[in-house]
């Protein structure tokens, strides 16, 4: 098997929702790392996080609309599909419900009819978590956890979705699918973990913590993430050319599912304050006020309900305090033996560059207003 990193071409791929924070991080690494491939970009809007290279074209599209669909993967004749389009988690239900289930089988469909090799899907690590269970070391064999059981309705969209395209995989034999789940993606241009961490150390929010910090908690840098789609991309191509021969289930990436982490769990708190510590605080561990998880949780019952009533979000929930407070990581044991996954970015360099870059967008906002 080639080492991926020494293919200079993938052929023509599709990177769904490539101006989002992932999917452009997915684009530039394809530049980089294959820069013989054509890459075509499919977003709802594709005016930010552009890529210069020639070898990438931009197409404003809507994945629900199943003509427009059909018709650019008709014209493009992608050979893979890297599906990263998904909305904010804060969305109503019938959003995601529309875009990352109907949105997903619309893809498929679309691929499936252009001939497509391989389709990978942006997943989520949280489709396996439950309103009690924490995840130890949690394993591609744990069960999703949908509808009820599953206290966020964005995750059940998101394993429905997961499940669609593993059941797609081989249908027809030549079409081959997998799913990557990351956990905790941040990095350049997060808008949702990094910004909010720092946003709490200008608002002097560091001297506070829920739970005594032994949780241990994944967190992953974009380009690991990244990283690690493309790897299925390459893994599926190869599968693709030894057809109509199955692989070993123990070497098998189609229809299957990857975490994919760091690979380096840390206590929750430890990664915030290490985000706190590169934007420039110094507050010593000793003066930090420890809240029990039971009264913050219940502190966040009452915020939630009061800033409902002004049609707000307060800057603790429930589900903060859950998230802060519990035990949630992954083995990536499967990814490194089947994909040849290795995290390319340290967790500590990863926070370092993530953070730089929000520090230096700032000062780029500050200058523009002294202008």
């Amino acid at each position: 098997m080639s080492h991926p990193e020494s293919i200079p071409s993938l052929g023509k791929v599709v990177v769904v929702g490539g101006c989002g924070f992932l999917g452009s991080h997915i684009v530039n690494y394809i530049v980089k790392h294959h820069p013989q491939t054509q890459v075509a970009v499919l977003d709802l809007r594709t005016s930010s996080n552009r890529n210069a290279s020639a070898n990438v074209s931009y197409h404003d599209g809507d994945i629900t609309d199943d003509t427009a669909m059909k018709a650019l993967f008709s014209r493009i004749r992608p050979d893979a599909v890297i599906h990263t389009a998904s909305p904010h988690f804060d969305l109503k239900p019938e959003i995601h419900e529309k875009v990352n289930v109907q949105g997903t089988k619309i893809l498929l469909q679309a691929a499936q009819q252009a001939g497509v090799k391989a389709f990978v899907y942006t997943s989520s690590a949280s489709v396996v978590l439950g309103a009690v269970t924490e995840l130890v070391n949690a394993d591609e064999r744990w069960p999703l956890v949908t509808g009820k059981a599953q206290p966020e309705y964005y995750t059940t969209t998101k394993a429905f979705a997961e499940t669609a395209v593993l059941q797609a995989n081989r249908k027809p034999e030549h079409f081959l699918t997998c799913a990557i789940r990351p956990a905790g993606i941040f990095g350049e241009g997060d808008v949702q973990l990094l910004p909010k961490i720092v946003t709490a150390y200008r608002k002097g929010q560091t001297k506070f913590q829920v739970g005594d910090n032994n949780n241990l908690f994944d967190f992953t840098y974009v380009e690991n993430v990244a990283h690690g789609h493309v790897l299925a991309v390459v893994a599926l191509l190869q599968t693709h050319k030894i057809l109509p021969t199955v692989p070993l289930d123990t070497e098998r990436v189609d229809g299957e599912a990857f975490f994919i982490t760091n690979g380096e769990p840390v206590y929750f708190w430890d990664f915030a304050r290490a985000v706190w510590h590169e934007a420039g605080d110094r507050l010593p561990l000793k003066s930090v006020w420890h809240l029990s998880a039971d009264f913050a949780w219940t502190i966040g019952m009452i915020l939630e309900y009061a800033f409902w009533v002004l049609g707000k979000t307060p800057n603790l929930t429930r589900a903060q305090v859950r998230y802060s407070s519990m035990s949630k990581y992954h083995s990536v044991t499967k990814a490194r033996q089947r994909l040849g996954y290795e995290p390319l970015v340290s967790l500590n360099e990863g926070i370092r560059r993530g953070v730089r870059y929000i520090l230096e967008q700032e000062e780029k906002a500050d200058r523009k207003k002294g202008q």
